[in-house]
């Protein structure tokens, strides 16, 4: 579809030829794809396309994408949804975009890309810049200037790298966008950053929301550099004739500053007042709970919110993963995971007294990132069911004890989790789950929670809701509420106290395993 195709059907729409309820478009650009999609004025995504991207791995540790690719993709699936409704160009009356998060893209001072690649969220190559800062820095001594304690996925450190490592680019660069920001400069021109990708940046302060002067000397990094940071719901600008010619919308359409795809996901499930948590369970299992000022602990980390709020969240680095982890261990990828929670099902609560601790990849943050994975307990009665229940329940019980530890540091105990991701459509698993919490888990009814966050965060921004809160009460529904398991919760609860000691007992071991002959 033409630009000038676009604006002859925005003028019959004018003239009264073609009436239509107006849509909003989003976009969101994934680890894995962009994607595109409709949805109406009432939430309802009914149009979506997306464009497949690969990552690039020179070395172990790296993780790279090519900043073209998204936009490419951006471009394809943009014309995709638009020819799947009529006249949906002239019915757009924001677009809305959000995107992963980190993933650290330099441009020069005309827009174009200073580095043709762009290192991402899951990219580890600052860990020597990680490790020198937490030498020289004690978490206590800057959390208040940065809301999070030192990680390699913190934009930060890749400038850190960046300059260290690749002058030239470093040289080109005029300003730092993150994946969505790239998208959003090809689409109106406009350079900008918004507060929640600002917040999990490590360079912004948390009290103000503008960029901190101590973070970027403690870096050695230069302001300068640094998009201006806004409001996710602000309009930053139009689509320009050249994106206009590209996509095939229509010249003009108001463009939002948008967010981080989690943030986006946390407002698109309805968790976006504090008592609230989410839980996505992919690969990793993060618990994020709502407050109004991000927790300064040095085993969370923070996210801003769309709203305006913080996202304290903990990240257990094997949670569905664990369950990959007993298909390929115990069965050689031969049964399927449904196979596995079937025979985990034939086990009792508790699976007698087994327990699992799930820390196959080690943890996140702390001083015990080499922590292992073991079973305890193991008696002659136990068996392949035992074994499979307690893998899944013993995820549950660490990320309760992460629930715990966001509890007692907000003051304001969770009252329900909000449950999203692949594990999410696991009834056994989200059961144990609830019981484990002790309270209620519920699953939204559209799974594409960040494109339902991108439609509410334009609904508010066009006036259609006075807040994105407003908005996301609207939109977001729940397809089902799993409650806890009484009798289950009296065998969890004191399994729970064993679950801490063993976690705590298992760290003074771990150095002494790395430290044995390979």
């Amino acid at each position: 579809m033409s630009a000038r195709t676009c604006d002859r059907a925005m003028e019959e729409a004018e003239q009264g030829v073609m009436m239509s309820e107006e849509l909003f478009l989003t976009i969101d650009v994934g680890t894995g794809s962009v994607r595109a999609a409709l949805v109406d004025r009432r939430g309802k995504v009914f149009a979506i396309s997306l464009r497949e991207h690969e990552q690039i791995v020179p070395q172990f540790g790296w993780s790279e994408q090519r900043p073209a690719d998204w936009w490419s993709g951006v471009v394809a699936a943009i014309r995709d949804v638009l020819a799947k409704e009529p006249d949906a160009c002239g019915r757009i009356s924001a677009v809305a975009a959000c995107g992963q998060m980190h993933g650290t893209v330099l441009v020069d001072d005309r827009g174009n890309l200073a580095r043709d690649t762009a290192p991402l969220w899951n990219d580890k190559r600052t860990v020597a810049h990680v490790k020198a800062f937490e030498k020289a820095h004690r978490p206590e001594t800057y959390l208040a200037d940065s809301a999070n304690p030192a990680a390699p996925a913190w934009p930060g450190f890749k400038l850190q790298w960046l300059r260290d490592m690749d002058p030239g680019a470093w040289r080109r660069a005029a300003a730092v966008l993150m994946p969505k920001d790239w998208i959003n400069l090809k689409l109106t021109g406009e350079i900008a950053m918004d507060r929640t990708e600002g917040g999990a940046s490590f360079l912004m302060d948390p009290r103000t929301g503008e960029w901190s002067d101590r973070m970027i000397g403690l870096l050695g990094l230069d302001k300068a550099n640094l998009a201006p940071l806004r409001n996710p719901v602000e309009i930053l600008g139009h689509v320009n004739a050249a994106a206009a010619r590209e996509t095939g919308l229509r010249e003009g359409t108001p463009v939002l500053v948008g967010g981080g795809d989690y943030p986006m996901a946390l407002l698109g499930s309805g968790v976006c007042r504090p008592g609230i948590g989410s839980e996505v369970m992919g690969t990793s299992a993060i618990i994020t709970a709502i407050a109004e000022k991000p927790l300064l602990d040095a085993a969370v980390s923070n996210v801003g919110t769309v709203e305006g709020n913080w996202g304290a969240f903990m990240l257990l680095e094997s949670g569905g993963d664990a369950m990959r982890w007993a298909r390929r261990a115990f069965h050689e990828k031969q049964v399927s995971y449904e196979e596995i929670v079937a025979k985990a099902a034939e086990a009792p609560a508790g699976s007698d007294r087994l327990f699992f601790m799930p820390y196959l990849a080690g943890e996140r943050l702390g001083d015990h990132r080499n922590a292992r994975a073991q079973f305890f307990g193991i008696g002659a009665a136990h068996g392949l069911a035992h074994m499979h229940r307690a893998v899944l329940e013993g995820v549950a019980f660490a990320v309760k004890r992460h629930i715990d530890i966001l509890d007692r540091i907000s003051g304001t105990p969770l009252q329900r989790v909000i449950a999203s991701g692949g594990g999410a459509k696991t009834k056994l698993w989200m059961k144990i789950k609830a019981s484990v919490y002790g309270i209620p888990i519920l699953v939204p009814a559209e799974a594409e929670c960040g494109i339902v966050g991108c439609a509410a965060m334009a609904a508010a921004a066009t006036g259609l809701y006075s807040t994105v809160e407003d908005a996301a009460e609207a939109y977001v529904t729940y397809a089902e509420e799993i409650m806890p398991d009484p009798a289950w919760v009296e065998v969890y609860r004191p399994m729970q106290a064993v679950f801490e000691k063993l976690y705590f007992h298992s760290q003074s071991l771990y150095d002494d395993l790395d430290g044995l002959p390979s």
